[in-house]
C-alpha cells in the first residue's frame, strides 16, 4: 500500500512540476518573445525605411538572433535536467504560487534542495549571458550596423523563442497526453 501512495505522491509532483513550467516558463517566453520580436523586426524594417540597411546589418541582426536562441537553448536544456532529475523543485515553486495568501506563500516557501555538480556556477552563467546580449548590441550600435533597438530586442527574442520551442515536445498539455499524431 506505500508504494501506490509513493508513486502517487511522485506522480502528482511531475504533473505539478509540468504545469509550473507550462504556466510560468512558456506562456510568459512565448509572450514575451513575441513582443520583442515585433519590436526588433519593426526596428529592422525602420531601418531598412531609413536607407540604412545592408548585407552587414542582416548578418548582425541574424548573428544577435542566433546568439540568443543558443543561450535560451543552454537555459532550457539545464531546466529541463531540473525538471527530470528535481521534479520537486519546480513542483514546491507551483505549490507556492498557488497559495491565495502571502503569509501561507511565506511559509510554504520550503523548496527541495538542487545538489548537483557545478551548482554554485549558474548565477555566474546567467550573468555571463545578460553581458553576452548587451556587449554584442552595444558593439553592433557602436559599429553601426545595426540601430538600437533592433540590436537590443533581437537576442532576447531569440532566447525566449529559444525557450519556448525546445519545451515544445516536452510539455504537452493535459488533453494531447496519450494521443498520437497523424503525420
Amino acid at each position: 500500500m506505500a508504494k501506490v501512495i509513493t508513486t502517487r505522491k511522485v506522480q502528482g509532483e511531475v504533473e505539478r512540476a509540468h504545469d509550473y513550467v507550462r504556466t510560468h516558463i512558456l506562456f510568459p517566453a512565448g509572450m514575451t518573445g513575441l513582443i520583442t520580436m515585433v519590436v526588433g523586426v519593426i526596428g529592422l524594417l525602420v531601418q531598412l525605411w531609413n536607407g540604412g540597411y545592408s548585407w552587414e546589418t542582416f548578418t548582425s541582426s541574424s548573428g544577435l538572433l542566433v546568439i540568443g536562441v543558443l543561450v535560451g537553448l543552454a537555459q532550457t536544456k539545464y531546466h529541463q535536467f531540473l525538471l527530470r532529475e528535481f521534479p520537486a523543485f519546480f513542483a514546491s515553486r507551483m505549490k507556492t504560487a498557488t497559495q491565495r495568501s502571502v503569509q501561507k506563500a511565506r511559509r510554504a516557501t520550503v523548496e527541495a534542495p538542487v545538489e548537483h555538480r557545478g551548482r554554485g556556477l549558474i548565477p555566474l552563467w546567467y550573468i555571463l549571458g545578460i553581458i553576452l546580449f548587451i556587449g554584442l548590441s552595444i558593439v553592433t550600435v557602436l559599429a553601426g550596423l545595426v540601430d538600437p533597438v533592433p540590436a537590443f530586442a533581437l537576442p532576447w527574442a531569440g532566447y525566449f523563442w529559444a525557450k519556448m520551442f525546445f519545451w515544445k515536445g516536452i510539455i504537452l498539455p493535459p488533453g494531447k497526453k496519450g494521443k498520437k499524431s497523424k503525420i
